[in-house]
């Protein structure tokens, strides 16, 4: 026990693997005007901003749904966060929909149907991330 003890403490005190450095995206930079995926309801505005990032783990984007916009019911093959910044929306997971407003996030299981929608006057603002699935 004493041996176990004193290797884990010896590895605590070892140097750890050096990280790579981390990115910064400025996301202006990776800002376009585009259709919604998974249906081109309306226009929206796509920060890409985890696509600048070399051998990354997880997708972290910014999408604005502009007034009427959606990204339709689509399967997802990996658990996936929406986080709305600003506005309303409306997100669907196997048909049961709920509201969402700025603070509130949606966590959306491996599985599922979903899909968001803007509703209200103002853009839909959200961060949207999940996992990279490897083929």
């Amino acid at each position: 026990m004493r041996s176990c003890l004193a290797a884990l403490l010896a590895l605590a005190g070892a140097p750890a693997l050096a990280a790579p450095p981390a990115v910064i995206v400025d996301e202006r930079t990776v800002m376009r005007q585009e259709p919604p995926p998974h249906g081109a309801i309306g226009l929206s505005t796509a920060y890409r901003i985890s696509d600048a990032v070399p051998n990354r783990t997880m997708e972290f984007r910014k999408r604005v749904l502009h007034v009427g916009a959606a990204i339709g019911p689509h399967p997802i093959a990996h658990d996936e966060v929406y986080y709305a910044l600003s506005g309303e929306g409306e997100v669907v997971s196997d048909g049961k929909t709920a509201k969402l407003t700025p603070g509130m996030a949606a966590y959306l299981y491996t599985g599922a149907v979903v899909g968001i929608r803007q509703i209200g006057d103002k853009a839909l603002a959200l961060i949207i991330s999940y996992p990279v699935v490897k083929p």
